[in-house]
């Protein structure tokens, strides 16, 4: 059982995504906010981060992946994006997960989300911490 950090600004998402990992035997913390998520973070030192892209803003998300990744606390936790971005503005992220600058995420996925991928997104992403 690993503990999973939920960041969206969106409640039913954030429920569906906890009751699917709950599912899988994880316990899950929410926040619905790019600062909540942080505070959130620092607390329960979660196992691993899915947060969305656009919160407050645009670009919430890349700002809390980022300010995450400059605590050494946090340089091994797995973060997995997940964002509707795509169908809102047209552009994806995929070819830059992973660049420590720009999107400093382990994996990325696009909203909406069939259950059995983000289980499978999300062992994956734990099997490669340890």
């Amino acid at each position: 059982m690993a503990r999973i950090l939920v960041v969206d600004d969106d409640p039913d998402l954030v429920e569906t995504i906890t009751l699917v990992l709950e599912d899988a035997h994880h316990e899950v913390i929410s926040a619905f906010s790019g600062k909540e998520g942080i505070q959130k973070a620092n607390a329960e030192n979660p196992d691993l981060i899915i947060l969305d892209v656009m919160m407050e803003t645009r670009r919430k998300g890349i700002e809390v992946a980022r300010e995450l990744r400059q605590q050494p606390r946090f340089a091994g936790t797995p973060i997995l994006m997940l964002t509707a971005v795509k169908d809102k503005t047209g552009l994806g992220f995929k070819q830059e997960a992973g660049d420590e600058a720009w999107l400093p995420v382990d994996d990325y996925c696009e909203k909406p989300l069939k259950p059995e991928t983000l289980v499978h997104k999300v062992e994956q992403l734990l099997k490669g911490k340890n």
